[in-house]
């Protein structure tokens, strides 16, 4: 086992702590080794703790991959005697063995004693199943019984009563009795900018900082985190769907993107707050990882996630990309569309995730991908073809498209008959700026 220590901090205390058994990973000689103290040993007492919470102890492997979750002898001692909160979803769950079976986080450590005080739940709710963009309610978990904060609507940021329950406004946040004494953080992402649990991470990061709240991020797999690619945000065009100067597919995974917040004083006023990542167990960017659990409505499976970050941009325009249809981000059409570029069609209609589908009832012209090849870049072709075949190219963009974006110039490219390739290479300088700063905070090589 090994201790990394953050390095980008002014504070005299270590901000960023990676506790890691990553077997294959390069390390340097310098680090030193974890503390036994530190280690939460597998006695008879712990084992028959993970039992009762449904899992079982000879499937935490060394030999195989496995989720920051999984790895519960590095970080049930740090939520032992601890009001815990947790940032989770459908997908926050300890698996067993063939990973087709699994407890849910909150479940498991409710069972293991752990004093679970609330949950927050991002964007499509604490089970997964809102549509993108819809209001979330607070509540309380039906089986649990716990409070459920919605980080999504008009509270993106938890406030600072719901971590401290005398403070009221910023200047009485140290002298508030806590809620929460550390935040656990375990969302499955799918490594693209306008993916929103990143931006979900930033605003806990952020509070937590200013409470003086730990941050305890259990790490998963990046499934798209074998590459880097797309135009660089702009700051100009922050917003929920992206906020920090980061290439819309980013090549890291949870852990790795908190470091960089961190590391880079991305959050409000430079702070920083006290973050401890545990890793994920024999894994490398290039491990091919499929998600067991959809990570939201829309993503069903590897091969909408995979096309997820090209056939994104068509949601700043007004061709739809199978919402409400049972091919998400596996095809896309339009109305607008002329009918000789297309050989598909499609109707939406209001299912799980999309209440309300783009041209709901109507009958699309596009194409249909979920046959393709897996890509390793992002593909412009589609939106650029779709642009060139559109009825009314004034219609065909909408404003949504420069944030997603996160830059006028793509748009403005398109717009004036540039080709894809022409396209890329307008974003290698700052995508090669960007590679050397993510180097920086990489666990994994």
């Amino acid at each position: 086992m090994h201790l990394m220590m953050f390095k980008n901090t002014f504070f005299p205390i270590i901000i960023g702590i990676v506790l890691t058994v990553i077997s294959c990973g390069n390390f340097s000689n310098q680090e030193k080794s974890l503390k036994a103290d530190q280690q939460v040993p597998k006695t008879e007492e712990n084992i028959a703790k993970l039992d009762e919470s449904g899992l079982n102890p000879e499937d935490l492997s060394l030999h195989n991959l496995s989720v920051g979750a999984n790895q519960i002898d590095l970080y049930l001692k740090l939520l032992k005697s601890k009001k815990v909160g947790i940032v989770a979803n459908q997908t926050s769950v300890i698996f067993k063995g063939d990973n087709r079976t699994f407890t849910h986080l909150v479940d498991s450590l409710l069972a293991l004693k752990i004093d679970v005080k609330k949950v927050f739940a991002p964007e499509h709710g604490f089970r997964g199943t809102a549509d993108a963009g819809e209001y979330i309610k607070d509540g309380h978990d039906t089986k649990t019984g716990i409070p459920i904060i919605s980080l999504y609507g008009d509270n993106k940021k938890p406030k600072l009563e719901q971590l401290k329950e005398t403070a009221t406004y910023e200047k009485d946040v140290k002298a508030g009795v806590s809620v929460i004494d550390i935040m656990v953080f375990d969302l499955q992402d799918v490594g693209a900018r306008f993916y929103t649990y990143i931006s979900t991470l930033h605003y806990i990061m952020e509070a937590c900082a200013e409470a003086n709240i730990t941050v305890l991020i259990l790490d998963r797999p990046n499934p798209n985190g074998n590459f880097i690619d797309g135009p660089v945000l702009e700051p100009e065009h922050a917003s929920f769907v992206g906020m920090h100067p980061v290439p819309v597919v980013h090549g890291m995974t949870i852990g790795e993107y908190a470091l960089m917040i961190n590391g880079e004083k991305w959050l409000k006023n430079g702070v920083q707050c006290e973050l401890i990542v545990i890793p994920i167990n024999n894994y490398l960017h290039k491990t091919p990882y499929s998600l067991p659990i959809k990570p939201s409505p829309n993503l069903p499976n590897d091969t909408a996630i995979n096309l997820y970050p090209s056939l994104c941009f068509f949601e700043g325009t007004n061709v739809s990309v199978g919402r409400g249809t049972s091919k998400q981000f596996q095809v896309f059409g339009s109305p607008y569309l002329y009918k000789d570029y297309c050989s598909f069609k499609f109707v939406p209609q209001p299912n799980e995730g999309a209440k309300s589908p783009l041209h709901q009832g109507k009958l699309c012209y596009g194409k249909d991908l979920s046959n393709s090849k897996p890509l390793n870049a992002i593909e412009l072709k589609w939106l650029i073809e779709a642009y060139n075949h559109s009825v009314d190219k004034k219609i065909f963009f909408n404003d949504f498209f420069t944030k997603l974006a996160g830059t006028k110039k793509l748009r403005q490219q398109i717009e004036q008959g540039l080709n894809e390739e022409d396209i890329k290479d307008s974003w290698q300088k700052e995508l090669n700026s960007f590679k050397l700063l993510r180097k920086k905070y990489l666990i994994y090589n």
